[in-house]
């Protein structure tokens, strides 16, 4: 397992059923044995907005991480992600997003590829300016997520 695979894996245990965790960047990283800036990078990278997390970072002595597990009623899930998208959005954070509502249980795999073929790359392909088909997959993308509410 990778050092950055076992970080992500430490804090989503440690988060267990809890909203929201507090930890000291460099007792994690001594726990680890890994530096404090491979815990930066998994938290910037797997612990994002998209993922269901906010994350509110102190530096400095005594400074500490604190991720919180973003929890929105089932019901108002698929408005709040429409409301979150904004104009554009690209490919990867469709697909971290639709690996969340999937792993929530929130929508099936099945539903899951469907959405994720539909505002795919090679589905948008021939839009050639890539603002313009992130700015197609975003209204793709809500659309399908509405019909879903």
């Amino acid at each position: 397992m990778k050092i950055s695979d076992l970080i992500e894996s430490f804090i989503i245990d440690s988060l267990g059923e809890e909203a929201e965790i507090e930890l000291k960047r460099n007792e994690l990283a001594n726990t680890l044995g890994c530096v404090p800036s491979q815990i930066n990078y998994v938290i910037s990278t797997r612990f994002t907005n998209e993922r269901g997390y906010i994350v509110e970072s102190k530096r400095g002595g005594g400074g500490y991480i604190k991720i919180s597990k973003v929890t929105v009623p089932e019901g108002d899930i698929f408005m709040h992600i429409v409301n979150t998208i904004g104009q554009t959005i690209d490919a990867e954070t469709v697909c971290a997003i639709l690996n969340n509502l999937i792993s929530d249980r929130i929508i099936s795999k099945e539903t899951g590829r469907i959405i994720m073929t539909a505002c795919s790359d090679s589905a948008l392909g021939i839009v050639q300016n890539m603002h313009a088909r992130n700015t197609i997959r975003a209204n793709i993308f809500k659309k399908v997520l509405m019909c879903l509410i």
